[in-house]
């Protein structure tokens, strides 16, 4: 049978069409079943982009899907059809073999509110996760090495106590604390070696609560992690390194109090070089010495970066000044420093909290934004000793702690907070001067710990002094207050009425019961009293705070007539976290039974309903 040439072609044509057009349907498939869910097609506040809280940034779910939705947009503008109402998927029947998945778009009406697009397959129905997250507060992560999708009710950690909680021991589970890695630390003063807040004032205040958390942090890191390793630079018998920047310059051992250190004398200037010492230091970032100038002078660090865009110089200075930032310069007061000055640095630290770099908690990660140390510039005339790198020292940092609570405490026995704090949206209000139970408490923890770790009955003595506030009501300026006139309760934030803010109530607990278990029989009557009221307090109304799918931060909707507080999920892990630790030194069964509920509250599960 013969052919014409132009119905051949014709028939080629449609063969290669007829191959073509489904290839690159099932192509054009894919690329839509990477963007899978589409935007909502109407106002949708729980589609709103980045709707997730600080702490699930953690999970690395929040951009992925942000980008997602941008991508939608892309292809919308690109020409979309939305009036093809079929989405494919290829997949494998029992035998192997590709056949098509279609999926139906389908509006879904959220309370007769809003419209959201999802998907339906027969008579299931799928709802996009961007919109889940918001609304049932979920979180969730693709993982692109085992192709699965992890989700998660909750984003925080309980940590199971290890053994039953000491006075001397780890506090709690605070050796996971990173202090002074919180954006709300401006920095670590140079004047006192404690961490500076700037939670409620830019300006930078001293903390009590912060500074106790960091020495407990330090403590509990001492007891668990290994020993530091530390190499030493200088130790007043080998100068020999040490190179000076003209012949008016010296740098000489001699002896200060009867130990041998090095003198130096250059000029002031920072136009000048200084005397160097090069370092090279990659492994060690924790910088310890003794100081002592006869005027006025520094010590400056050269710091490589690892993006290699120049030097970056911290520079600790003669002056009362916390934090000054010029340039890639960073400057840090240390006082006059007339007087021998020991102190102990944390170099990444230091630099990234001048340099404005965001901080990771992990450590590791921290350690990689800094390329090395590469030497150290003395200036001015004085004396140094015991110049060391090490990889911690939290023995330090728990002491410059402990020695500002003894430094800074006033008459009353307490540490008075500088700034204003309003609260319950600006219903109430505490002026600069209040006090914390749970500054108190937790200042107790850290001066027990530091007395038994020196046996300097002065850290002790602090300790006693700050139980005065616990006997003084709120409203005359102290800590303490009464629910409903009957139950005792010491007040994180002494307002009036009161808020009764459970996770500080319990701190102030840990920190009376830590003095009453040290202090000699002859003192401890009051801690020990405080303390037991306090807990037949707690045990009669620890249940107010759970709501049957997570626990109340407060009770201001008890005393203020409010909405509920509701603790997010770091806080509700910390009340866990606090409940187990109290069941190990009380037989009551409230704590380990509610701590089991509030801990499954975290996969999902609630109370039953009527």
């Amino acid at each position: 049978m013969r052919y014409n040439n132009k119905l051949l072609i014709c028939l080629c044509i449609f063969g290669v069409l007829a191959i073509a057009v489904p290839f690159w349907k099932c192509t054009n498939i894919n690329k839509q079943d990477n963007n899978f869910f589409r935007k909502e097609t109407a106002v949708n506040p729980f589609l709103d982009g980045d709707v997730i809280s600080e702490k699930s940034k953690t999970q690395n779910v929040d951009e992925s899907d942000k980008n997602d939705l941008e991508q939608d947009e892309e292809e919308d503008e690109d020409g979309a059809d939305d009036n093809d109402y079929k989405v494919e998927k290829a997949k494998e029947d029992e035998n192997g073999k590709n056949e098509a998945l279609t999926y139906d778009k389908v509006d879904c009406h959220i309370n007769n509110e809003y419209t959201i697009e999802c998907r339906r397959d027969n008579e299931e129905v799928y709802i996009p996760f961007t919109f889940l997250r918001k609304y049932f507060e979920v979180y969730g992560s693709y993982s692109d090495e085992d192709d699965h999708f992890d989700w998660q009710h909750s984003y925080s950690k309980v940590y199971q106590p290890k053994e039953k909680y000491s006075p001397s021991g780890v506090f709690m589970f605070f050796e996971h604390y990173n202090v002074e890695v919180r954006e709300r630390v401006k920095c670590i003063s140079g004047l006192t070696g404690v961490p500076v807040s700037n939670q409620w004032s830019p300006k930078g205040y001293y903390y009590p609560i912060q500074i106790a958390q960091f020495g407990l942090s330090h403590y509990s890191k001492h007891l668990t992690e290994p020993k530091p390793k530390v190499q030493i630079y200088e130790d007043g018998s080998d100068y020999g390194n040490w190179k000076l920047p003209d012949k008016m310059s010296f740098i000489r051992s001699t002896f200060q109090n009867g130990e041998k250190v090095v003198e130096f004398k250059t000029s002031e200037s920072f136009e000048e070089p200084g005397i160097v010492l090069n370092l090279g230091e990659e492994d060690n970032v924790i910088l310890s010495f003794d100081i002592k100038f006869v005027k006025n002078g520094s010590v400056t660090l050269v710091l490589q970066t690892r993006d290699k865009k120049g030097p970056t110089l911290v520079t600790y200075i003669c002056s009362n000044t916390m934090m000054m930032v010029s340039g890639k310069r960073i400057f840090y007061g240390i006082g006059a420093a007339t007087s021998w000055r020991h102190l102990t640095r944390d170099i990444i630290v230091d630099f990234q909290k001048g340099a404005s770099v965001k901080l990771a908690r992990n450590k590791k990660k921290r350690k990689a934004l800094l390329g090395k140390i590469v030497s150290l510039k003395l200036r001015g005339h004085g004396w140094i000793d015991n110049v060391t790198f090490s990889s911690s020292a939290h023995v330090a940092h728990f002491y410059d702690a402990a020695d500002w609570l003894v430094s800074n405490q006033n008459q009353n026995g307490g540490w008075p907070i500088p700034v204003k704090r309003r609260l319950a949206d600006g219903a109430l209000e505490l002026p600069p001067g209040w006090y914390s139970a749970m500054g108190q408490g937790q200042a107790m923890s850290l001066l027990v710990r530091a007395y038994l770790f020196s046996k300097d009955e002065t850290y002790l003595k602090s300790a006693l002094l700050a139980t005065k506030l616990f006997e003084v009501k709120s409203s005359n300026n102290g800590v303490m207050t009464h629910f409903m006139d009957k139950h005792v309760w010491y007040e994180e934030y002494p307002t009036t009425p009161g808020l009764f803010v459970l996770n500080g109530f319990i701190y102030s607990l840990f920190g009376l019961y830590d003095l009453k278990m040290t202090a000699p029989k002859g003192s401890r009557y009051s801690s020990e009293r405080l303390f037991n009221a306090g807990m037949e307090s707690l045990k009669a109304m620890l249940l107010m705070f759970d709501t049957g799918s997570g626990s109340i931060y407060d009770l201001r909707h008890v005393t203020l007539g409010i909405a509920p507080n509701l603790a997010r999920w770091d806080y509700h892990t910390t009340h866990i976290n606090q409940l187990l630790t109290l069941a190990s030194i009380d037989d009551s069964e409230i704590f380990p039974e509610t701590a089991k509920r509030w801990t499954s509250y975290m996969k999902g599960k609630r109370a039953d309903h009527n």
